[in-house]
């Protein structure tokens, strides 16, 4: 079951009386928590950026969630392991930046500082066997997801399912681009974590999204709305549903419909309140990137070589706005960028896994995509 109900805007009245009327649709909190559990609010901090842009997830829907748990009687802990390394004093900038910390505050909860991470096996996965998962989840009674809905340059979608990633400790995050490198392994990895994370309930902070060059890149698009789902690939595929993109179409949900962990449709989940219909965004911006395999898993060497270097999409650095603080290259999975004079410039296109992973962390929003003629063409069909 997914609750739909229109929240028009972050004023904190506004949107407390909407999360406690979403309580109320999925049951209650008593159906999810047992007083005194301790419960992480895993929210979608992906970087210190402010929360107007839209990024992360916005103070008033955690500060909402927090206080209706507090006052109901649990212990809870906001918090997420963002890009880049997993270090308290990135923690503190992040957490003051984003209004975390002024969250944490107002609603009773507390702060995640606890960087430890560990390996667990996980034998049920389709892509990881084993996953390294920050020791604040495991730590918890319960898990709750609290995500942001936004385009995504490389998933094109980004959500419920999607915002467990950030359960995977720092840079740890990097090696799982780097190992599963194309859209299909990579969205199977994020279907694994997400289940092992096991969120209880998932709330989608889609009062305004983000839309456009996504995750971090892209441009605010109020919607007006707050959902929440037991089952967070089905509350996916009413987002989808949201952003006027059919599930097939957004590899995370392929794979989780292959899986049989959710239905096909938006048409096929039992909704509570308001009319999805009356959310949907026509003409959402969601980027069209092709899989760097359209041509088959296993094309000729030379062929693949041809599409790295001329056909996919690229990362492209605008110097006149770049910094210089290197992010991008710190944290390239495939380290194929390398800072010249202060600048990063792409040193190998060919061995490029085009995570976009060096636009999703610039804080300047000074790397774009850039796309082929062919490929604006491919991506039509």
């Amino acid at each position: 079951m997914v609750s739909i109900k229109k929240c028009d805007s972050y004023n904190y009245e506004e949107v407390l009386s909407v999360i406690k009327e979403t309580w109320e649709n999925m049951g209650g909190i008593e159906k999810y928590i047992k007083k005194g559990e301790k419960v992480l609010l895993k929210v979608n901090l992906v970087m210190r950026k402010a929360p107007e842009e839209a990024a992360t997830t916005h103070p008033a829907v955690v500060r909402a969630v927090a206080q209706t748990l507090v006052e109901y009687g649990a212990n809870v802990t906001i918090g997420d392991s963002p890009g880049g390394p997993f270090m308290e004093t990135l923690l503190k900038s992040i957490y003051k930046h984003t209004g975390m910390e002024e969250a944490a505050a107002l609603s009773g909860a507390s702060l995640n500082f606890d960087t430890t991470s560990s390996l667990h096996q996980n034998p049920e996965g389709h892509a990881l066997k084993a996953i390294t998962v920050a020791n604040m989840v495991t730590n918890a009674d319960k898990v709750i997801n609290i995500c942001k809905l936004k385009s995504h340059s490389m998933t094109r979608y980004s959500g419920a399912a999607k915002n467990m990633f950030g359960t995977i400790p720092g840079t740890t995050k990097a090696e799982y681009h780097f190992t599963c490198q194309d859209i299909e392994s990579f969205s199977k990895c994020l279907t694994d974590i997400c289940i092992f994370a096991n969120p209880v309930i998932t709330f989608m902070d889609a009062v305004t999204a983000m839309e456009g060059n996504g995750p971090t890149a892209g441009d605010p698009r109020h919607v007006g709305v707050i959902l929440a789902g037991e089952n967070p690939f089905e509350l996916d595929i009413c987002g989808s549903r949201i952003i006027n993109t059919v599930p097939n179409e957004i590899p995370l949900l392929k794979h989780a419909i292959e899986r049989g962990l959710c239905a096909d449709d938006y048409k096929k989940v039992e909704i509570k309140g308001d009319n999805i219909e009356n959310f949907v965004v026509e003409d959402f911006k969601v980027p069209q990137n092709k899989s760097m395999y359209f041509l088959g898993k296993n094309p000729p060497k030379f062929v693949l070589k041809f599409i790295n270097k001329h056909i996919n999409p690229k990362p492209v650095f605008d110097h006149k706005t770049c910094i210089g603080c290197a992010d991008c290259a710190k944290n390239c999975p495939a380290k194929v960028i390398e800072m010249k004079n202060h600048k990063p410039y792409l040193i190998d296109t060919e061995k490029c896994i085009r995570c976009f992973c060096c636009q999703e962390l610039c804080p300047k929003k000074a790397v774009s995509v850039h796309k082929s003629a062919v490929l604006k063409l491919l991506s039509k069909f």
